[in-house]
């Protein structure tokens, strides 16, 4: 794939994975609290899975892209979605067979997205293939996911409402909205070859 494709991909697949979590979580949700749907629980463990997918690609599109800037920190963004996508299988298997969720669920998936994230927007803002801006906008949305799930996990705060809620805008309006419409407009600016003057 050219590496404007794969900047159309991944927008897309970020708008994708968010939009189908979102979707999925709310159908779980609803089983949890006492709907007993399981035609509706199991569509939304099967959108969870779409999205925990869509994740894997975005890594390993990424990875193309970021590897020609520093290999060895660009490997660990797909293998964190890998984890990703791991931990979200795992919780929703467990949720289909005991008909109960995992406690903090959420949180446990937060854990390798947040930290494969703040590597992708590192490598976004070193590599400035992206406008800095967005970049930072990355780095400090999936580090205040990061912290939320540390401070949901002492008991100070709950990542479902209130200040959780405002801790996850910024990484959301990252992934769902500035990053894929930068990327569909612009696509990546990669760094041009140094040109060889004539003897």
């Amino acid at each position: 794939m050219t590496t404007r494709k794969i900047a159309v991909a991944v927008g897309a697949l970020f708008i994708v994975q968010m939009v189908s979590a979102m979707i999925g979580t709310t159908l779980t949700q609803a089983f949890i609290d006492g709907n007993s749907d399981k035609t509706a629980l199991t569509a939304g463990v099967a959108l969870m899975m779409c999205s925990a997918l869509a994740v894997v690609g975005i890594g390993l599109l990424m990875y193309q892209v970021l590897k020609g800037f520093n290999q060895k920190l660009a490997l660990w963004y797909p293998v964190m979605r890998v984890v990703e996508f791991a931990v979200s299988a795992t919780c929703g298997i467990y949720l289909l067979t005991q008909l109960q969720a995992v406690p903090n669920t959420m949180l446990w998936i937060y854990i390798p997205t947040a930290i494969g994230g703040l590597v992708f927007t590192y490598l976004l803002f070193v590599s400035r293939i992206v406008p800095q801006p967005i970049a930072v906008l990355g780095l400090i949305g999936y580090a205040l996911l990061l912290l939320g799930v540390a401070l949901d996990l002492l008991g100070v705060l709950d990542m479902d409402m209130g200040l959780g809620m405002i801790l996850l805008a910024p990484g959301g309006l990252f992934e769902v909205l500035v990053l894929p419409i930068w990327l569909f407009a612009n696509g990546f600016k990669l760094p041009q070859p140094a040109r060889v003057s004539a003897a």
